[in-house]
C-alpha cells in the first residue's frame, strides 16, 4: 500500500513534476470578468500575470469542492493505495474544510492535512511529506510528523507595490498613493494560517535586509530540509537582487537554491514583483 499525495494548485507545485511523481494536483478556478480558468491547467502563471495587468478589477478564485477530492479520494483508494490531501489554511480558503468533507466518505481510509500556510509554504510540506514517504514512512507516521513540523515552518515576503493591496480594498487609494511616492514596500508573513502585515520598507534594499532579520529571529533556516525562493509576475529580477543582496544566508549551505513562481493565490494581492521565502526553522 503506497501512500499518494493530493495537493492544490494553491500550493504552487510545479504542474509537470506533480505528474511525474504522481501527484494529484486539485485546481482552484480563478474568474476574468466573465471567464474562469482552471488554475494551471487552463491558465499558466504567466498567462495569470499577464491578465492581472491588464485587468482593472481583480479576479475571483474559487475553492476546490468536496466531489474533486472525493473523485481523487476514490481512485487512489480503489488502486490500493492511501491518499494524504495537504491543503491550504482553511484560514484562508474553504479548500481545507473541502477535503475533510470528502475524507468523511472514507473512514480511516484518508488523511487531510492544514498545512496552516500557503503558497510555497504549504509548497515545503509537501515536499518534506514526500520525502517521509520515500523514507517509507506509513501514512498515519507521515501526517504526525507533518502536524508537528508545520509549526516550524515560516513564509515571509517582499511586495513590490501597493497597488494590488488597494484593488483588493485592503489598503485605501490614499495609502496606496503616499507608499508609491515614498516606495513603501510592505513585508508580510504567513502567520497562525493568516496572512499578516509584518513590517514596511523604503525601497527594496531595506526591504531585503528586513527579511534577513526576520530570517534571523525566526532562528534561521533548516538547510536539511525543504526551501523555497519564489517570485511573482513576469521575470525574476527582484528575486535575483534579492539572492544577490542576502548571499551570505546561501554561500556554503545550499548547492542550490530551489526556485519557482507565485500562483495565483498570492499573486492576486501581491501583484507582480513580490519575493518570497519558505524554510523550515531549525
Amino acid at each position: 500500500m503506497t501512500v499518494k499525495f493530493v495537493i492544490c494548485s494553491t500550493a504552487d507545485f510545479p504542474y509537470q513534476e506533480a505528474r511525474e511523481r504522481d501527484i494529484t494536483l486539485l485546481p482552484l478556478h480563478i474568474t476574468f470578468g466573465e471567464t474562469s480558468y482552471r488554475d494551471v491547467l487552463d491558465i499558466s502563471h504567466r498567462e495569470f500575470y499577464e491578465k492581472l495587468i491588464e485587468s482593472d478589477e481583480l479576479p475571483k478564485t474559487s475553492q476546490v469542492p468536496p466531489v474533486d477530492f472525493e473523485a481523487a479520494f476514490r481512485r487512489i483508494i480503489e488502486a490500493g493505495d492511501t491518499p494524504i490531501a495537504v491543503t491550504i489554511s482553511e484560514k484562508l480558503s474553504g479548500t481545507a474544510q473541502s477535503a475533510q468533507i470528502a475524507a468523511k466518505e472514507f473512514p480511516g481510509r484518508v488523511f487531510t492535512v492544514d498545512s496552516d500556510s500557503a503558497c510555497i509554504g504549504e509548497q515545503v510540506l509537501i515536499r518534506y511529506g514526500l520525502l517521509l514517504a520515500e523514507q517509507g514512512l506509513e501514512a498515519a507516521a507521515i501526517v504526525e510528523k507533518l502536524e508537528e513540523a508545520k509549526r516550524e515552518v515560516h513564509v515571509i515576503a517582499l511586495l513590490d507595490t501597493l497597488e494590488y493591496l488597494k484593488k483588493g480594498g485592503r489598503i485605501s487609494a490614499a495609502t496606496a498613493f503616499a507608499g508609491g511616492l515614498l516606495s513603501i514596500k510592505p513585508v508580510v508573513a504567513v502567520e497562525e494560517g493568516e496572512i499578516r502585515l509584518i513590517g514596511k520598507a523604503r525601497g527594496s534594499k531595506q526591504g531585503n535586509n528586513l527579511l534577513r532579520e526576520m530570517i534571523q529571529k525566526s532562528g534561521g533556516i533548516d538547510f536539511s530540509r525543504p526551501f523555497l525562493l519564489a517570485y511573482s509576475g513576469l521575470d525574476d529580477t527582484m528575486l535575483q537582487k534579492y539572492i544577490s543582496d542576502s548571499k551570505e544566508l546561501w554561500e556554503d549551505r545550499a548547492e542550490r537554491l530551489p526556485i519557482c513562481t507565485i500562483g495565483s493565490t498570492i499573486g492576486t494581492h501581491a501583484g507582480p514583483g513580490a519575493v518570497a521565502l519558505a524554510y523550515f526553522a531549525p
